[in-house]
């Protein structure tokens, strides 16, 4: 079956053998999935845990598959998303996860995931507060969905510069493909801007943009490169901000809260952020839930052309990236 989305999305998660519940009526057993679990339950990291990158496409038939891309799970492999989980530690804070499920070939379970929508540490122990079947997908798709943060400037039609939270439904915005084309649907959510969810800071001049631009870790940039400097083989290239990251003119933002903005046209487009081209909102089986029911249904075939995927092919691989001047060796290839 193959991937019906444009990039895989990577997350970090810990496996199973890595969490176990210490106190309670699963007491010694390794986390499992939902129908398994008991509430009041308190889990914890096995010393030294860490994550590892699991990447997930969106498949023909609208599940979930392990990307080629993944650092751990098997690639083509069927994933599930079981349960939205909340855990609180003993402080009192309150910590968000999905459980996600692996099948192998013969349906059965080969690996169980945790995605942390905050950091989890070895040290603490987390008593499981809440278990949510049916949350689990539009949770998710807050997580997939690229988003600009609160201040961007967004290009209009007349070449006026707005912030993403001053847009409204209807404001016709310039795109790079299609020329103007109309804003249908603005999404807003808050996070916590920690460790993989906290927003990408690519800090002004460094891609040729105006001002420091924030966006969610997997926003894709398009770069035209008048020179391969990259050595892709082609002057179109869509490049993850994550990748980016140098710890230097890009950085990671982390602290506090972060307000995301998602933008979402008839069709995926390439607008303009801070005066650089930005993807903007793709919807596939990972994005979908995020939007209104009403809305979904009211859109119908206008949001076929998401499906046909104009941009497919440039997303450049992450090996090409690993260099630290990456950005510098980018922002020379567009050569302005």
């Amino acid at each position: 079956m193959s991937s019906g989305s444009l990039s895989s999305q990577s997350v970090p998660v810990y496996v199973a053998d890595q969490i176990r519940a210490t106190d309670g009526a699963n007491m010694g057993d390794l986390l499992s999935f939902s129908s398994e679990l008991i509430l009041d339950d308190v889990y914890a990291l096995d010393f030294g845990a860490e994550p590892a990158r699991l990447s997930l496409v969106v498949r023909d038939d609208a599940t979930f598959g392990v990307a080629h891309d993944t650092g751990i799970g098997v690639p083509g492999a069927v994933v599930h998303l079981d349960c939205a989980l909340t855990f609180m530690s003993p402080d009192g804070s309150t910590s968000d996860a999905l459980l996600m499920v692996e099948v192998d070939v013969t349906g059965d379970v080969a690996q169980i995931y945790l995605l942390p929508f905050s950091a989890l540490t070895s040290s603490v122990e987390y008593r499981l507060v809440g278990i949510d079947r049916e949350t689990a997908l539009k949770k998710f798709a807050q997580v997939a969905c690229v988003s600009f943060t609160r201040g961007t400037h967004i290009t209009l039609a007349s070449g006026a510069q707005r912030a993403v939270e001053d847009l409204v439904v209807g404001d016709r915005i310039l795109t790079r493909d299609d020329g103007v084309q109309t804003l249908r649907w603005i999404g807003t959510t808050t996070s916590r801007a920690t460790g993989d969810f906290a927003p990408i800071r690519i800090a002004a001049g460094t891609l040729n943009n105006t001002a420091d631009l924030l966006v969610s870790p997997d926003h894709r940039l398009f770069i035209y490169q008048r020179t391969d400097e990259l050595g892709a083989g082609r002057a179109e290239l869509l490049v993850k901000a994550r990748h980016l990251v140098n710890n230097a003119t890009v950085t990671i933002a982390e602290g506090g809260f972060v307000d995301y903005f998602q933008l979402l046209f008839d069709s995926h487009q390439i607008i303009y952020a801070e005066g650089i081209a930005a993807e903007s909102m793709l919807i596939d089986s990972r994005t979908r839930p995020v939007l209104p029911r009403e809305l979904a249904l009211s859109l119908g075939l206008q949001v076929k052309g998401h499906s046909d995927l104009p941009h497919a092919g440039l997303d450049v691989s992450e090996g090409l990236l690993k260099r630290r001047d990456i950005a510098s060796l980018l922002k020379k290839a567009s050569g302005r």
